[in-house]
């Protein structure tokens, strides 16, 4: 089996599963049931002032199906005392003194943010991350996310933080910002340790069309709330290959976004992460889906001949381009099995009305009775829009390039292939 062991600027894990600081991470109780199960780590869920939670803080985006595809939460930081919480992280650190255990911690002025790392630091965590990321709420306090998107508040913090301790400490970016790196860049000119990402998407759910009421719904509105679970990974690789391709960036990456199996964690881990955090998909399945990471990412590597997920990471760096660095004489078309079509005729629809009209009704039947499409490859654009709609995987996409020479956007403006005039630039 491949080792999964990681070393994350000095923090030792088992593994690079950890739980994210959110509900599931509130008590000892929970943190100890997680390591039992197998989890490598744990960020506390984030200590500070006490705050006063409301009763009616989720909401859900589900798919047709009823699944959760999405979670919005109103949540704060944790309600339970401080002294209660610390007092848990050092009984959990002394269990389990070979797992991952960082306090997440946000606080408002010097003098607390000081007082706060002093009182964490005696409980023996490994390590501290800085919640400069919360969307709703705490971000109304002047902390959160209002720290996060004002990099000159944020380095002013980071200089408090950094000076108060000698402990790892991983700046929390938010997502909810123009440009990722200008974090990026407070983490390494504040000499962080490491940076997680992301944390959740501002967002509002839905809307009650009975009573008008946004969701999560209290008794007099509501209000808008970080949106997580697996819709949002897309935007949580993206700015972690923005971070992980931009050369002055060198600090390790803990991925958080969207994570639900093992393939997840391995493509967060492939673009640049050294340990991924989960949260959605434990609050609706459970500790025990870390089973499932654990078997699927070693039998991964073991299939690459990897003998360490360390081998794994950002190895897909090096293949995410500029758009301009693409090759524009790579061909695809679409090619239909006709053995495997029920003639729903979804990928007609879609070509026809929202895509390039390359998809044609013919006389053949197919099991059902229903009338088989034809793809026109002459037209085809290759888009990839009808196997993405076909029901029953039926369309792949076939390589029809004429020729192996990769050229690039930028290389046939340089040799005048493409000009303004010709309405591509």
């Amino acid at each position: 089996m491949a080792n999964l062991e990681i070393d994350f600027s000095g923090i030792k894990s088992p593994n690079p599963f950890w739980l994210a600081s959110a509900p599931p991470s509130n008590t000892g109780d929970q943190i100890m049931r997680a390591f039992e199960t197998g989890w490598g780590g744990a960020v506390w869920k984030t200590v500070g002032n006490p705050v006063k939670n409301l009763h009616s803080r989720y909401a859900a985006l589900k798919g047709g199906s009823g699944k959760i595809i999405g979670l919005n939460n109103i949540e704060l930081i944790s309600d339970r005392g401080l002294s209660i919480n610390l007092q848990e992280m050092t009984e959990v650190k002394k269990k389990y003194p070979h797992h991952a255990l960082l306090a997440s911690i946000m606080a408002g002025t010097r003098q607390e943010w000081i007082e706060l790392i002093r009182r964490v630091e005696d409980t023996g965590v490994d390590g501290l991350e800085l919640n400069f990321s919360c969307p709703h709420g705490m971000c109304e306090r002047g902390m959160g996310s209002a720290i996060g998107q004002e990099p000159e508040v944020a380095a002013e913090i980071m200089a408090w933080v950094r000076d108060a301790t000698t402990l790892p400490v991983l700046m929390k970016l938010t997502p909810n910002v123009a440009d990722i790196r200008e974090q990026g860049q407070v983490a390494v000119n504040g000499h962080a340790d490491g940076v997680a990402l992301i944390n959740t998407i501002k967002s509002i759910i839905g809307v009650d069309l009975d009573d008008f009421i946004p969701y999560p719904k209290g008794r007099n509105g509501a209000t808008n709330g970080g949106y997580c679970g697996t819709a949002v990974k897309p935007i949580a690789l993206h700015m972690l290959a923005t971070l992980g391709k931009t050369d002055w960036f060198n600090l390790p990456v803990s991925g958080i976004g969207g994570i639900n199996s093992w393939r997840d964690c391995a493509e967060f881990i492939a673009l640049g992460s050294t340990s991924v955090q989960v949260c959605t998909a434990v609050m609706h399945h459970g500790f025990g889906i870390v089973d499932g990471m654990i078997d699927g990412l070693s039998k991964y590597l073991d299939s690459k001949g990897m003998s360490s997920v360390n081998e794994l990471r950002g190895k897909a760096l090096n293949q995410y381009k500029d758009w301009g660095e693409l090759d524009m004489n790579y061909k695809v078309v679409a090619s239909l099995d006709e053995r495997r079509c029920t003639g729903c005729g979804k990928c007609f629809k879609a070509c026809n009305d929202g895509a390039y009209q390359s998809i044609e009704i013919t006389d053949k039947k197919a099991r059902t009775g229903d009338p088989i499409p034809r793809i026109n490859t002459d037209k085809c654009k290759g888009c990839n829009l009808c196997s993405l709609v076909c029901p029953r995987d039926c369309i792949s996409m076939k390589d029809v390039s004429t020729t192996e020479a990769v050229k690039s956007w930028q290389e046939m403006v340089r040799s005048g292939e493409f000009a303004v005039a010709d309405g591509i630039l």
